[in-house]
């Protein structure tokens, strides 16, 4: 990790930040001189074993549980955060759920959950986040190239990410009204725990035989997945001064998928 103390000053707030890419995401910040919070939402004991960890490191840290699903939550969170690090600067949104299933099999319950969390829970974050931040604050959504390629039964989450992408998109020009840039991430394939556990889910059902490794080879420039840590580069960047002429915009970092 980089340790060059370009985000020196600035205080964070990660939704989602106890594990995978969350995790690595308030990992770098930390590493980068931030004072940053780990939101949570069921697994405490993973929050508070990074605060832990950040802060054997010497960095500032804290752990807030809230679920994103909840917007009065989220206000709570974003309260919490200013009142413990006397304000916000950053905001990494992460915190977000997968979903597979066919059109037929696709419910009610289904489509709040996914929209709650991706998208409603992203938007009221911004919403919070923003309305705490000074001209030179930083917002960071969580996309997914899952919103421009075609994954067979993954329609109700790759429409969760498209949104994120016009969220983006739209938010920039009255956040850039108060001197604050917000773009998105959109990950490819990671090494995470929760992809995982869907890994299989990304093979089309015609292609399961296949070796995994030869069908990652196939879609992906790089023929490997993402290790948290890059995409937390990526993240960081976005988050930092270096990206100042960015705004309303999605990045790729996907391995060059094809």
């Amino acid at each position: 990790m980089s340790d060059t103390g370009r985000l020196a000053g600035r205080r964070a707030l990660v939704t989602g930040g106890g594990r995978g890419i969350g995790a690595a995401i308030a990992r770098r910040l930390a590493s980068e001189g931030a004072a940053v919070a780990i939101n949570y939402v069921a697994n405490a004991s993973a929050a508070n074993a990074l605060v832990s960890e950040l802060e054997a490191k010497g960095h500032q840290a804290a752990a807030f549980r809230a679920d994103v699903a909840e917007r009065a939550q989220i206000k709570g969170l974003v309260a919490q955060v200013v009142d413990a690090f006397g304000g916000l600067d950053i905001l990494a949104s992460n915190a977000g759920v997968e979903h597979f299933g066919r059109l037929e099999l696709i419910e009610d319950e289904d489509f709040q959950r996914v929209f709650r969390i991706n998208v409603a829970g992203q938007l009221f974050a911004t919403q919070a986040a923003a309305a705490a931040m000074t001209s030179g604050g930083r917002i960071l959504l969580t996309s997914s190239i899952s919103a421009r390629i075609a994954v067979y039964a993954h329609t109700l989450y790759a429409a969760s990410k498209a949104a994120v992408s016009a969220m983006a998109l739209n938010l920039a020009p009255e956040l850039a009204e108060r001197g604050i840039a917000i773009n998105a991430i959109a990950p490819g394939g990671t090494a995470t725990d929760m992809a995982a556990d869907v890994a299989a889910e990304y093979t089309h059902p015609a292609l399961r035989e296949v070796p995994s490794a030869l069908v990652t080879k196939s879609t992906n420039a790089v023929g490997r997945l993402a290790e948290p840590d890059e995409i937390a580069a990526v993240a960081a960047f976005l988050l930092s001064p270096d990206a100042s002429y960015l705004t309303g915009a999605t990045i790729d970092a996907s391995g060059g998928y094809i």
